[in-house]
């Protein structure tokens, strides 16, 4: 039987003084589900915590350049000590949270990706988020998670195959996504081989509709604060954008061709051609 979430609800921040916005989204989510245990760290709390229960990952915490890196690597390390539900200051629901308890593990469907790595390598063409999610203390999933940061770190150039296909002027950011952030949560999941038994994506109706994106199920939204990312000077933040835009047409295009249903069953491009070809040889 598949350990149960426990009551509990973790978020984090620089400071327990948040933004009016952030506090709202706090409250809402103590107010939906009021019988939760409530933890907030702070930047002085997360060291703390690091050091009471994580001191071997303390040299890997130090290592990373962004400090966004070092949020995303407590919160999975703080889910797999606590076990609970994290959320991002910028995640309101609309219910609560009680009959996600069962599942053991739950993390959003986010979009259509734009690795072609994952979906060459896995044929995976979505990811998951890491903005909210929830695991019982102890989670293998999490504890794979946990070994890619550390991975990602020691051995850049495996963290590095995830944003080949980005122009190297907009790199740096995806870079983070691949290294700690959802990038390395969804190619974690391609890789899980427990992921149909032991993890639930809250996928949409339709993956292909927008309108779907960045929600954390029918349980709530996520604004997209992304207050972690540097500000782009003018040209480079039109040429991103009108390169992403190009990219995400293109990837919709072929999405919609596979259909707006996706499941956990992850198959490389090159398994279904090696495939296809055994079947057409004996076929005749």
């Amino acid at each position: 039987m598949t350990e149960t979430i426990p009551k509990r609800i973790i978020q984090t921040d620089k400071s327990a003084d948040l933004p009016l916005l952030a506090k709202a989204a706090a409250s809402n989510l103590r107010l939906l589900n009021p019988d939760f245990e409530y933890l907030f760290f702070d930047n002085f709390q997360v060291e703390k915590f690091i050091d009471a229960e994580f001191p071997k990952y303390r040299p890997v915490f130090d290592s990373f350049t962004a400090r966004i890196q070092r949020y995303d690597f407590f919160r999975y390390l703080a889910v797999y000590r606590f076990g609970g539900f994290y959320f991002d200051t910028d995640v309101f629901l609309a219910c609560g949270l009680e009959d996600l308890r069962e599942f053991g593990c739950v993390f959003p469907f986010e979009h259509l990706s734009m690795s072609s790595f994952l979906c060459e390598e896995y044929g995976m063409d979505w990811e998951v988020g890491n903005y909210a999610f929830g695991a019982a203390a102890g989670h293998p999933f999490l504890e794979a998670i946990i070994k890619n940061v550390v991975r990602a770190q020691q051995h850049p150039e495996w963290a590095e195959a995830m944003t080949k296909s980005i122009p190297r002027i907009f790199r740096s950011e995806y870079s983070v996504l691949a290294t700690t952030g959802p990038g390395l949560v969804s190619r974690t999941l391609a890789e899980y081989s427990a992921a149909r038994d032991q993890v639930k994506v809250l996928f949409p109706e339709d993956v292909c509709d927008q309108d779907s994106w960045f929600r954390f199920g029918n349980y709530g939204v996520h604004l997209q604060a992304g207050t972690w990312r540097t500000r782009e000077r003018l040209v480079r933040r039109v040429l991103h954008r009108r390169w992403a835009s190009t990219i995400r047409k293109s990837l919709l295009k072929e999405s919609l061709k596979r259909g707006g249903k996706r499941t956990l069953d992850f198959r490389s491009s090159t398994a279904q051609r090696q495939e296809a070809s055994r079947l057409s040889n004996a076929l005749g």
